[in-house]
Parts: C-alpha cells; sequence; structure tokens
C-alpha cells in the first residue's frame, strides 16, 4: 500500500485492498462522530425537560461542544500532519468516547456542557485525519470516491443516530444512550489499532521500495508551503471565507431540526427517531455519489477545477429550496426538503473537500482542512448563539429564511480562486 506517490499520469493502478480497508474504517469513525454528538439532538426534546433547560441554555450547551470542536479543529488537523494518521484518530477517538459516555453524568447544564466539552476536543480530530487518510493513500483518479465514503460516515452516523436513540433512550432512558455511544467508539478504537500496524508495516516497505529505486520524491512531497506560511496562500483564504458562510447551515439541521419537529410540527421523540434520519440517508448517498461523479468527469477529460465548481454550483444553486420548510403543508414535505438541502449539502462538500486536495499537497492536507474546520466552528458558535434566542423569541422562520443566502455566497468565494493557485501536480490530472 502506498502512502504517497506520483500524479495519475505516472501511477494508472488503483488503491490497494489494504488502503480500502482502512477507508472503511475512516467511514466508520465519521460515523461515530455524528452518531455521538447527535444523540444530544435527538434528546434534546427530553433531556431539556428533565434538566430544566430553555432553548438558550441549550444553545449554551450546544455552542461548548462547538467552541472546543473549533479549537481542535485546526490543532488536531496541525497534530494529525504531525502524528500521522493512524495515530491522530486513535487519540481523538479515545479523547471523544469518553466525553460521550460522561454526558450520563451530568445533573444539569454545567455539567452537560463540560461533557460536550470534552467531546468537541476528541472530534476535533477526526475530519482532518480522514480527508488526510483519503488523500494521502489513494490516487488522484480514484480520491473523489475515497473523500466521499471516509466523510460520508457522518452522514450514516446522522441517520442512525435517531432510530437508535430512541430504542436505547426507551430501553435504559438517556443516560444510558449517551454510555451506549462511547462504549461503541472504543470497540473501534480496537479495531483501529490492530488495521493501523498492518498499515504503519506497509507504509514502511513501500518507502524502502521507492527510495531503493530513486522514486520515493514526488510531486506531492516536494512542492507546496508547509503549516507556516499557509496563510501567505490566497487560496487558503477563499476556502476559509466559503466554509464561514456555509457551515452555520450544517450545524443548524444538527442541533437543531430536532427542536424545530418538536416545537412546530409537533413530534414526539418516537416521531423524530422515525423521520429525522432521513435528511441523512440523503447526505450519505450523496456523498459517495458526488464522489464517484467527480471521479468519473475527471476520467472523462474534464480537469479537476472545472470538475469542482460545477458541481459546487450546482449544490449551490439548490440549497435556497429548503427555506421553503416553514411555509409546507405538511411534516412529511418539510422533511423531504430537509432531505433535499443535505443532499445538496452532500454534493457540496465531498467536492469543497476535493477541491482544497487539488491546491495542496497531501502532507498538510490536514492542517488546512482543520482551519477551514476552525473557521467553519466559529461561525457555528455565532449561529447558534444567536439561533437560541431567535427561536424563544420569534420562531424558526427568520432562521431558514436567512440560511437560503449561505451556500450561494459561498459559492461565489470559491469561483474567485485564481487558477495559478492550483498544485501543479494536479493540473495534470485532468
Amino acid at each position: 500500500m502506498s502512502f504517497a506517490g506520483p500524479p495519475i499520469s505516472a501511477r494508472p493502478r488503483g488503491a490497494s485492498l489494504g488502503a480500502w480497508v482502512l477507508c472503511g474504517l475512516l467511514f466508520v469513525a465519521t460515523a461515530l462522530s455524528f452518531l455521538d454528538r447527535q444523540v444530544l439532538s435527538v434528546l434534546a426534546p427530553v433531556l431539556t425537560d428533565d434538566l430544566g433547560m430553555s432553548n438558550t441554555d441549550y444553545s449554551r450547551v450546544v455552542s461548548t461542544f462547538v467552541f472546543a470542536y473549533t479549537l481542535m479543529f485546526a490543532a488536531g488537523g496541525w497534530l494529525v500532519d504531525r502524528l500521522g494518521t493512524v495515530r491522530g484518530l486513535a487519540i481523538s477517538v479515545a479523547v471523544w468516547s469518553l466525553g460521550s459516555a460522561g454526558h450520563a453524568l451530568a445533573a444539569g447544564a454545567l455539567g452537560l456542557g463540560a461533557a460536550r466539552f470534552v467531546l468537541g476536543l476528541g472530534e476535533g480530530a477526526c475530519f482532518p485525519a480522514a480527508t488526510k487518510g483519503a488523500v494521502e493513500w489513494f490516487p488522484a483518479h480514484q480520491r473523489g470516491l475515497a473523500i466521499g465514503i471516509a466523510i460520508g460516515g457522518a452522514a450514516f452516523g446522522s441517520m442512525l443516530a435517531p432510530p437508535l436513540t430512541a430504542v436505547i433512550a426507551g430501553r435504559f432512558g438517556w443516560r444510558g444512550a449517551f454510555v451506549t455511544t462511547g462504549l461503541i467508539g472504543l470497540v473501534w478504537l480496537v479495531a483501529w489499532i490492530i488495521a493501523g500496524r498492518f498499515a504503519q508495516a506497509a507504509a514502511d516497505r513501500a518507502k524502502a521500495a521507492a527510495s531503493q529505486t530513486g522514486s520515493s520524491k514526488s510531486q506531492d512531497v516536494t512542492y507546496g508551503p508547509e503549516q507556516g506560511n499557509l496563510l501567505r496562500r490566497p487560496a487558503v483564504w477563499h476556502f476559509l471565507l466559503a466554509r464561514f458562510f456555509f457551515d452555520p447551515v450544517f450545524y443548524f439541521y444538527l442541533f437543531w431540526i430536532p427542536q424545530f419537529l418538536a416545537k412546530e410540527r409537533a413530534f414526539s421523540l418516537d416521531d423524530i427517531g422515525d423521520y429525522y434520519w432521513i435528511p441523512f440517508l440523503a447526505l450519505g448517498l450523496s456523498n459517495i455519489a458526488s464522489g464517484h461523479l467527480g471521479d468519473f468527469l475527471i476520467r472523462r477529460g474534464w480537469s479537476p477545477r472545472r470538475t469542482r465548481r460545477t458541481l459546487l454550483s450546482v449544490a449551490a444553486l439548490v440549497t435556497p429550496v429548503s427555506s421553503l420548510v416553514v411555509c409546507t403543508p405538511n411534516a412529511a414535505w418539510a422533511v423531504a426538503l430537509m432531505a433535499l438541502l443535505m443532499a445538496a449539502h452532500g454534493l457540496w462538500i465531498s467536492n469543497y473537500v476535493a477541491h482544497i486536495s487539488d491546491y495542496f499537497p497531501s502532507r498538510v492536507m490536514a492542517t488546512v482542512f482543520g482551519m477551514t474546520g476552525a473557521v467553519g466552528g466559529t461561525a457555528g458558535i455565532i449561529a447558534t448563539m444567536v439561533t437560541g434566542p431567535v427561536v424563544d423569541r420569534h420562531g424558526f422562520t427568520p432562521i431558514f429564511v436567512c440560511m437560503a443566502f449561505l451556500y450561494p455566497l459561498a459559492l461565489l468565494v470559491l469561483l474567485a480562486i485564481p487558477p495559478a493557485a492550483v498544485h501543479p501536480a494536479r493540473t495534470s490530472a485532468g
């Protein structure tokens, strides 16, 4: 298995079976990360009543997670680039699994916020590690699909969270739901450590073979900024600003939709378990399908730049439709429009991440993606702190209306990236 190598023109062969196994484990890791964070969202109507919390209190608890997540998104990306994907992700999952189980000890908003903080610290490195692994373990013509699978687990974790949480909470209470998800994370950790040993051995063999043939250096290794001067690259600022615009929409869907369904559509906890997974199914399928579609277009002769921009444009132009959720005649239409938004987000995020890999080498991929996540988390904190009071006073309508403009704004920012900023190793891929 090769962890780095020449561009596709020089290496047309696909990734090894070992790389796909590791990609599958990355899928499970991102699924667990969203499963663990979504448990609180699904249980919010029950938990807030049990602990006597208002929407404003809930927004502060959510913001505690996003604050820690934001801090560690940037720092976690840097650590993953330093420690490597296998070791960095192992530490990440261990911390957040303990944080998830710690929610069971909460007696009020303060204890709940403390557990969310630990959860956020652990989860911050997850997606930088997943994207780095997908970029470094796969050749350019398979990278879109690998990224879609690696980050697509998030959608399936979110899809699994409502029915699983409803069943576990119904049997063991809301505290038992948090303990269960923490234990699942520890089981994954054992499998990852075992697989990681084989991955490292394969990487060492590949590196030794490359050094013997004199091919150990490639454009991906020799080109590109170090972590210390990434901010001098104009493309970085475009990716940061774009994420500042679009991330609040996804944070809203993660943390507030169960509240919307309960308060505005009279959903019970069982109803949430029955229907809230549907938008995330659309997201997961879109993640994987859009990655495959991008790879297909590149193989047909499209440049990576043209491919990403076309698919990003389609996604951004679809998202404003979701603002109609507040005026749909029934709950079924509301859930359908949410699913459409999440499908568009799947198309968007897969190509957003792949677009970053077109501009930067894999050795700084986790750092760059971590920086964008930190900026997106900052926007998420601001949006979450505003959402609570707005919902308490005016309902959800103003929030849905504002979200209609955010993806198109992010698209305009990405379309303004100059062509000269593309990583030269990527331009030959198309």
